[in-house]
């Protein structure tokens, strides 16, 4: 058997009903993880929402439908709100009244920005900080998603860049039992 030791926690990779939970209990222990907002909104059911940077007109326009849906509906979206259509995306968001948790790969805000003070107010806005770093790194990038993928219940993709990273991660999620969304 295994023990880990992640700051004052023992975890026994036996005590896990497979080495996914396992995966994912270490993955959120060992992240120097800071929050502002309500912590709360973990334990709601979430979607992560990824897109890579470069998209076509066809796909930002299924992405900008699929988030007034979102907000429509009043699911808790997850993201790192990092790539221009994910930007977009959680403007869509932040205009309606449900749940958002934005992901950062690098330290939380010095100075927030303006839009989200209304939804932090309305508790509706949970900001996470994945990383030390002053600003993102490709590694930090990386965590940042694997972190969103890790803590969603389902994983939706804008659009994949057959040369990109979310390409890759989602070839490795094909093995895992998370229901994964294409638009």
């Amino acid at each position: 058997m295994k023990i880990y030791i992640v700051g004052e926690d023992a975890v026994k990779q036996n005590d896990f009903e497979n080495r996914k939970s396992f995966k994912k209990k270490i993955l959120t222990m060992m992240l120097p993880t800071k929050t502002i907002g309500n912590i709360e909104l973990l334990k709601l059911p979430k979607t992560a929402f990824l897109c890579s940077r470069k998209a076509p007109a066809s796909a930002v326009l299924k992405c900008y439908d699929w988030a007034t849906m979102m907000r429509e509906q009043g699911k808790c979206v997850v993201s790192g709100f990092h790539s221009p259509v994910e930007k977009d995306v959680l403007h869509f968001l932040l205009k309606g009244r449900q749940p958002v948790i934005l992901v950062l790969g690098r330290l939380l805000y010095e100075k927030l920005p303006d839009e989200f003070i209304k939804p932090l107010s309305e508790n509706r806005l949970l900001i996470i900080s994945v990383s030390n770093n002053v600003r993102q790194s490709e590694q930090s990038t990386d965590l940042r998603n694997q972190y969103i993928v890790e803590i969603a219940d389902k994983v939706v993709f804008g659009f994949l860049h057959p040369q990109g990273k979310l390409y890759a991660m989602v070839q490795q999620m094909k093995d895992s039992e998370k229901e994964v969304c294409m638009l």
